[in-house]
């Protein structure tokens, strides 16, 4: 690990890769390796282990550790490597102590299991979570962990907590919280992050209150489309991002939501689509129809043109 602080490391296209499963469904770590190594090489500006798109909720924590240690290994100090954390405050802290041995130099913290706390407990939770460890923690505002503005104010001001990623899409909230940790916890390094499951389809928006940073699926299966959409969108190059949207990422967003759990099985598809095996969803999530397999593949030769052709510089 290097001296920077995780918040001073975070740049660039957040890479959450999926996990790699052998034809038996057990851990594949080679394919997995492989698929971490090329996402690096490719230029991701940070590896998010083991979190939503890496089906967090299906592996043991063994599987855990040892897909942690890996991605740690295949950085090698290039990128930070985040790892998730979730369930109840126990259970998260049992996580988060997998992740700091196996190497990880921070947390996203998973909305707590099943349970819709009020703001106090939540708070609560990501308090004893960071109090739990030295690693730096990311907060995962989504479904049944949405925070009021004053209530990430007080989590700015929480030694270890060090920024929030979006997974609920409200911007006017989004908006609130920006401007109420300013106010309240103006010394703070505190980041933020669209996280939406196909966050570049927010991008201008989320742009226009000041989030820059976001993770990218798309990044898993097409580098090289979600880079330059990535270039476009940090340098102001609206055409170029509009193209993109209109020929590539709305498409896909349409597709997506054909299907339960799509989120993350078209994501695995897609990765094997470009020629690596990493298997299949683990239950409850079931795999993409072969017809939006199809549709998937078509999309992505669609996408890879727009980059190709010079379309998207």
């Amino acid at each position: 690990m290097t001296s920077a602080s995780l918040a001073e490391r975070l740049d660039g296209l957040l890479f959450f890769p999926v996990t790699a499963y052998g034809p038996d469904g057990a851990l594949d770590l080679e394919i997995y390796r492989a698929h971490v190594r090329a996402g690096i090489e490719a230029g991701a500006g940070a590896v998010f282990a083991c979190c939503g798109t890496g089906e967090f909720h299906a592996l043991t924590p063994e599987e855990f550790h040892d897909c942690v240690v890996a991605a740690v290994e295949e950085s090698a100090g290039r990128v930070p490597v985040v790892a998730g954390a979730g369930y109840g405050t126990a259970l998260a802290i049992q996580y988060a102590k997998l992740a700091e041995r196996a190497g990880a130099d921070g947390l996203l913290a998973m909305p707590p299991y099943l349970v819709v706390a009020d703001q106090e407990g939540l708070i609560r939770h990501y308090s004893a979570l960071a109090g739990a460890t030295d690693l730096d923690i990311i907060v995962y505002q989504r479904d049944n962990a949405v925070l009021a503005p004053e209530s990430v104010a007080r989590l700015a001001k929480v030694p270890g907590v060090i920024g929030l990623k979006d997974g609920l899409g409200d911007l006017d909230l989004m908006q609130r919280i920006v401007s109420a940790v300013r106010a309240g916890a103006p010394d703070e390094d505190f980041r933020y992050f669209n996280g939406l499951p196909t966050a570049e389809l927010t991008g201008l928006a989320y742009r226009g209150i000041g989030v820059t940073l976001y993770s990218s699926a798309v990044f898993c299966f097409v580098p090289e489309l979600a880079l330059a959409f990535h270039k476009a969108l940090m340098t102001g190059d609206d055409e170029t991002v509009n193209k993109l949207l209109d020929g590539f990422y709305r498409p896909l967003v349409e597709l997506r939501n054909q299907g339960r759990g799509y989120a993350v099985s078209l994501v695995k598809a897609g990765v094997r689509l470009r020629g690596l095996d990493v298997g299949e969803v683990r239950p409850p999530l079931s795999e993409p129809s072969p017809a939006h397999v199809k549709e998937l593949a078509d999309l992505i030769e669609r996408g890879m043109a727009l980059v190709g052709d010079g379309e998207a510089r």
